[in-house]
């Protein structure tokens, strides 16, 4: 793993979206988060808001779904339906999920997260990434 990730801070959070390269290999995956049409960054705020341990953590799980893309299988991911996955990030008795999907160009677009604390997902966080991932695929088809 890339020591300069290790940290998560902003800088690293911005990292994660641009394309890298370890021991002279080019990533097969691109992580992207989605962005609203005002700017906003809700995944990247959800992000910044965690404790740091589950933070790190998060930021881990991003740099693995980045290096392993649509290989990537449980316990690290799930699929939920529509094409949207969830990331499962666990620290100690912390819970949270990270919703993505991919797009062309090998591109993986994060759109939402949450902390969980129930056994079964909410499913308006399921319902927000898919209209996320709606608005995404609307807005790059047609400028």
């Amino acid at each position: 793993m890339n020591p300069k990730f290790i940290t998560a801070d902003r800088n690293s959070l911005a990292k994660i979206s641009q394309k890298e390269y370890t021991m002279g290999v080019v990533i097969m995956f691109e992580v992207e988060f989605y962005t609203l049409p005002n700017g906003k960054v809700p995944v990247k705020e959800f992000i910044i808001g965690l404790d740091n341990k589950i933070k790190n953590k998060a930021i881990d799980s991003l740099l693995i779904l980045r290096d392993k893309g649509n290989i990537l299988r449980e316990p690290y991911s799930k699929h939920i339906g529509n094409g949207v996955f969830e990331l499962r990030i666990k620290f100690a008795n912390d819970i949270c999920r990270l919703f993505y999907f991919f797009y062309v160009d090998k591109k993986i677009i994060v759109t939402n997260g949450f902390v969980k604390k129930t056994q079964k997902t909410p499913r308006r966080e399921i319902e927000l990434a898919l209209q996320y991932k709606t608005d995404y695929e609307r807005r790059k088809r047609y400028g």
